[in-house]
């Protein structure tokens, strides 16, 4: 029996319903329309294991709990976008909601991704069947996004049972959080594509680290000099903050489209990026 064509040379035939336009744009061998099997897989790898997704919830409500109900006693009420101030635990839930979706999607987005692209060799294998690098990390992509999306709502209902949530605009929040997730997902994984062993992830903790504390997590925009706002607010964080604050709060505005904006550019950066480079890898 003949051995079967590498999946750069093989034509891919679209399954019915979805990816016929991708298809038609990326070249043969790239995408399959099969995104779908990398989604079944991480499935079927946590399904045993689901005590370390788990795991990741508990840092941000630690947080909550210790800064939130413990510092907050000594804080009082803190200034927000609405006619009067919030108790401090209702100002940094929202923060560290949107910090819930950011850990989820970074960590299984570059830790998980590494060991399967440099060590277990998981991509090599995937590219043996008509799967391509596109396939890889749209599945990859999604599968973090469900995870950050999984931290987040179990953070929503916390907030929601420690009556955090004041506003009925929270019911966007979920969806908020998984577009929170998908864009530091589709960073995350192209970034990984560029490491070379595991001491560059002390680069990932350097760039997470900082955004946790600096991004308006645990006091607002106000407290920093003028000539240091500007910087804050480039930080990808930042715009997931406002985001969840805002809709956990009420204080709703056109303004939190730019903050959707920043997020679905971001996504689509990190997926081109993260495409092109599990190609080269891959397929060289």
């Amino acid at each position: 029996m003949s051995a079967p064509a590498p999946a750069s040379t093989r034509a891919l035939a679209p399954e019915p319903g979805g990816g016929a336009l991708l298809l038609r744009i990326l070249p043969p061998g790239l995408y399959a329309g099969r995104a779908r099997m990398m989604l079944e897989r991480g499935v079927l790898v946590y399904r045993r294991i689901w005590l370390i997704i788990l795991s990741g919830f508990f840092e941000p409500l630690f947080y909550l709990f210790a800064l939130g109900t413990g510092l907050g006693a000594l804080v009082g009420g803190v200034a927000s976008a609405g006619d009067a101030p919030i108790g401090y635990a209702q100002f940094i839930a929202p923060g560290l909601l949107a910090a819930s979706a950011m850990n989820g999607a970074v960590y299984d987005a570059t830790y998980n991704i590494f060991h399967k692209l440099k060590y277990g060799k998981v991509y090599d294998a995937v590219l043996a069947t008509p799967l391509g690098p596109v396939d890889i990390a749209l599945g990859e992509i999604t599968w973090s996004l469900m995870r950050g999306g999984l931290y987040a709502a179990g953070f929503l209902v916390v907030m929601l049972a420690m009556g955090l949530i004041g506003s009925a605009w929270a019911l966007l929040a979920l969806p908020a959080a998984l577009l929170i997730a998908l864009g530091f997902a589709a960073v995350g994984m192209a970034a990984t594509t560029f490491m070379r062993s595991w001491q560059d992830f002390e680069l990932v903790q350097l760039a997470i680290l900082p955004m946790f504390l600096f991004a308006t997590t645990f006091y607002p925009l106000s407290v920093y000099p003028a000539e240091v706002r500007w910087l804050v607010q480039c930080l990808p964080l930042y715009h997931g903050v406002e985001l969840m604050r805002s809709l956990t709060i009420g204080t709703v505005g056109w303004g939190l489209l730019w903050h959707a904006l920043y997020f679905l550019v971001m996504a689509a950066i990190g997926l081109a990026i993260a495409s092109r480079r599990l190609a080269r890898l891959l397929l060289r």
